[in-house]
């Protein structure tokens, strides 16, 4: 190997992560080569053939740097060169204090950017089974639809058994036939979002009695029959179905997707019992999606029951919700701190396989292992990014600090981040001030580990 011609790296799967992984490869010089199965090869959930398709919601969840995690974890990937963030700011939509994207636009822009880079090729068609032996560094990025094949193959070989859960997907509304005489735009306490915009969710109001009425009937509607290998699947805490939601108790959804705090219908002058709210998905502003409606009602049940909400009732839709089956490994135990399998080192790991949940998660653990594999490759060492960073408490989180025994989907919160150091003279950092400084401390030390030189490895 000359430095004039490397051999690649490649990257399985070309979703959030895959082409995190192959944009930051790129950008330190090392080709990459990109793998995606379709459409040669199609999934569950998947519709197109684009990289990066968004196939649950359109939000990459709240934008907030200082005083959420998720938000942080934005501000981070943007200091870092992200792709997936680059062009969620290019593509994002009104959605209060979250970045939603328009899901078509977010895809093509990702895709037109990966295929006109010189250092990467990508190729179309499935990587079945266990790499080839001559791919010395492989990023496995296949996310929650991996193939069967090769979810077997890194079964067998990691003597570990794959863990599995349902993701449900929201169904989605035009918005000319939502009936604006009931339903009424604004975001919870008119808090305003990356676009400025203090009235961006489409709300529909149900007093008590819908609200029960909409509950039954949640509880009662035909759902989607398991196969007998699913039945003992769990879900994701954070992505359950609303009729599962339903079944934990009548207040439950009062207290979650349709709380009613921050927001006064117009219409009767007076805050809703209950609410359901709709955002943005797309750039001409056509189409709205029902926020927290995940679902496995079967398709017939959904239209008659969402067509009960007020506001709703002539809705059109331009997808319904539906259901599929996500896996990921178990990365505390089977993973060292630079991703790579510890059964065969030449695989890293990278996206929701590994065990983290959610868009922007699945996105910086691509982008990590991208710099990862890229540092290996030209033989110097990389220093993983401090634990008190929102990507360091990701990754010390998967690759040790959870407990291997009961390791489940994860979402990036505070609660990874090591323990502030309380102000000299003080016993703690007070409530409302540690989230603030959790994220000034992150920066601080991101900003650090930035410009930290990369050192030869020995």
């Amino acid at each position: 190997m000359t430095e004039t011609d490397p051999k690649p790296i490649h990257v399985v799967g070309g979703g959030l992560a895959g082409s995190e992984a192959a944009w930051q490869i790129a950008r330190a010089g090392v080709p990459v080569v990109l793998h995606e199965m379709r459409p040669e090869r199609g999934t569950e959930a998947h519709l197109t053939d684009g990289l990066a398709e968004l196939v649950c919601s359109n939000s990459f969840r709240s934008d907030d740097a200082e005083n959420n995690a998720v938000g942080l974890l934005h501000e981070e990937m943007r200091r870092l060169g992200s792709l997936i963030m680059a062009c969620g700011d290019a593509t994002k939509l009104p959605a209060g204090g979250a970045l939603a994207v328009d899901r078509v636009a977010f895809s093509d822009r990702v895709t037109a950017q990966l295929e006109a880079d010189p250092m990467v090729t990508i190729q179309r068609g499935e990587v079945a089974g266990l790499p080839p032996e001559d791919w010395d560094q492989v990023i496995v990025a296949t996310g929650p639809l991996t193939s069967p094949e090769l979810a077997e193959a890194v079964g067998r070989l990691s003597g570990e058994e794959y863990l599995a859960f349902f993701d449900a997907i929201a169904p989605i509304v035009h918005k000319d036939s939502i009936d604006f005489s009931k339903a009424w735009f604004q975001s919870r306490y008119d808090k305003p979002g990356p676009g400025g915009g203090t009235a961006d969710y489409v709300n529909c109001p149900l007093n008590e009695a819908q609200y029960e009425a909409f509950i039954a009937a949640l509880l009662e509607g035909e759902k989607t029959d398991f196969k007998d290998w699913e039945t003992s699947t769990p879900y994701f805490e954070g992505c359950l179905p609303i009729e599962v939601m339903a079944s934990r108790g009548p207040e439950t959804l009062r207290f979650g997707p349709m709380k009613p705090v921050g927001l006064h219908d117009p219409h009767r002058n007076e805050r809703p019992y209950a609410v359901v709210q709709l955002r943005q998905d797309n750039a001409l502003g056509t189409l709205y999606n029902i926020v927290g409606f995940q679902t496995k009602l079967k398709y017939g049940e959904q239209v008659r029951i969402f067509r009960t909400i007020p506001g709703l009732e002539q809705a059109e839709f331009a997808r319904l919700g539906g259901l599929h089956r996500n896996t990921f490994i178990n990365s505390p135990r089977l993973l060292d701190g630079e991703l790579r399998l510890k059964a065969m080192p030449r695989l890293r790991f990278a996206g929701q396989i590994t065990g983290v949940e959610g868009y922007v998660e699945s996105a910086a653990v691509g982008l990590m292992a991208g710099r990862f594999a890229a540092a290996e490759r030209q033989g110097q060492a990389f220093a993983p990014p401090p634990a008190t960073t929102a990507h360091g408490a990701l990754l010390a989180h998967i690759t040790g600090g959870a407990d291997a025994s009961t390791f489940q989907p994860m979402n990036v919160n505070f609660g990874l981040f090591p323990p502030l150091t309380p102000p000299e003279g003080k016993r703690k950092v007070r409530k409302k001030d540690r989230k603030p400084a959790m994220s000034a401390r992150a920066l601080t030390d991101l900003a650090a580990w930035l410009t930290t030189p990369a050192e030869a490895a020995e």
